[in-house]
């Protein structure tokens, strides 16, 4: 490149013949004459694969792709048997592969006030212990305004609906605020799938006044906020920490967001997320009046194991509710029963599974309803009863069968 330059400049501006140029620079008089008739500089261009090799194998290549455009290369070169070189393989397979796998466009996303809250769920690891101690990983539920960014997030106890439904309206309603106009999720199946929703959403979107909706199968631009949230998350706030329980997790996750996360400045947007979510927030609709309804609510008959089994821990009732219907609800930190008008059970949620929640006081009543049944009174296997004894003769009168015969 700078031997071309200034055989340029020596030939044009200091008006040398070419042999001279040569002579000064020490290069071939071809070198010169070619630069001097040349308009562009020089530059290498890799001439098209055309040897017999790649011609041989392109159809099987070809057929291959025709039927599996997304097929990694790697995979192709074991179908059709090629046992050469990897790297000059795959470069005329991805020279030929956009003629069977088009490319798929996304467009740029504008995110107006108030439009868009994106939900997703991060597992940070087996990082908090359950009930037990053991170390598990819990789901965490994120949320981000679209518009300002502004990130909320609360670790709940499982993905089932109830959950979700739950760890949706605390967030709204104690972190972002309002509602939006839109609930983006992915198919998460306690959400819904195959463009169902599940049982509950509907009627909690209802409440909200809001839509929600799913986003495309393999389109994760759709939601790219809120994946981006999580892996700041993952590289951010989790590292270098501990916790000794959920409620300590949601402790440090909540200050962390509130300290550093919402008020640092955006990269993309160079503006503060809790200082524009005053914006978002005014476009968005007020929180409705009454709360929705969450949590995981089920009736059963309670048994003579007086204990109900909610996300595979059980949890003592009252006995004297036995063989009665009772209404239980899982909520994010409590468990309660209800029988009629009057409540059974009241148990602090345990995190994990196979745990067991007894009431002393439900303890007691067993015992006294077990003591006052072994005392109940039993009816006598020996009682004196008067018991009617028939007259056989009058059958024997009237058949005649008492005489006797001669």
């Amino acid at each position: 490149m700078e031997d071309w330059a200034e055989i340029r400049r020596l030939y044009r501006s200091e008006k040398l013949s070419q042999a001279e140029i040569a002579r000064q620079l020490g290069l071939a008089r071809n070198t010169v004459a070619n630069a001097v008739r040349s308009d562009s500089p020089p530059r290498y261009e890799r001439p098209p694969v055309t040897t017999s090799a790649w011609a041989q194998i392109e159809p099987a290549v070809r057929a291959v792709l025709k039927q599996y455009p997304t097929m990694a290369a790697s995979v192709i070169a074991e179908r059709v048997g090629w046992a050469g070189g990897h790297s000059w393989f795959s470069e005329n397979v991805a020279r030929i592969r956009p003629q069977y796998a088009p490319a798929d466009p996304c467009d740029r996303l504008v995110h107006r006030p108030g439009e868009q809250v994106q939900c997703d769920l991060w597992f940070p690891g087996q990082v908090v212990p359950d009930h037990a101690g053991i170390l598990r990983s819990f789901p965490v539920l994120v949320m981000v305004a679209a518009y300002s960014r502004f990130i909320a997030a609360v670790m709940i106890p499982s993905r089932v609906t109830g959950d979700l439904l739950a760890g949706m309206w605390q967030l709204l309603s104690g972190g972002i605020g309002a509602v939006p106009r839109k609930l983006l999720w992915d198919n998460e199946s306690g959400i819904g799938q195959r463009g169902r929703l599940a049982d509950g959403v509907t009627g909690f979107c209802g409440v909200l006044g809001t839509r929600l909706v799913q986003a495309r199968p393999y389109d994760p631009e759709t939601k790219g906020l809120v994946e981006r949230a999580n892996g700041y998350l993952g590289t951010s706030f989790l590292p270098g920490r501990t916790f000794n329980s959920p409620a300590d997790f949601n402790t440090q996750l909540s200050d962390w967001l509130t300290a550093k996360a919402n008020t640092r400045r955006h990269a993309t947007t160079t503006a503060i997320p809790a200082q524009v979510l005053g914006a978002d927030r005014a476009a968005m609709t007020v929180l409705p009046p009454m709360a929705p309804t969450t949590g995981t609510t089920f009736s059963t008959r309670l048994g003579r194991d007086y204990y109900v089994s909610v996300g595979g821990n059980a949890y003592s009732v009252h006995p004297e509710v036995i063989g009665r219907m009772i209404s239980v609800t899982a909520h994010l930190d409590r468990v309660v029963a209800v029988c009629g008008d009057r409540m059974v059970a009241d148990h602090q949620r345990l995190w994990g599974t196979h745990g067991l929640a007894t009431d002393p006081e439900h303890l007691a009543a067993a015992a006294a309803l077990r003591e006052r049944y072994r005392q109940r009174p039993t009816v006598s296997s020996h009682l004196d009863i008067d018991v009617q004894v028939a007259d056989l003769g009058a059958y024997d009168a009237a058949f005649g069968t008492g005489e006797e015969v001669a």
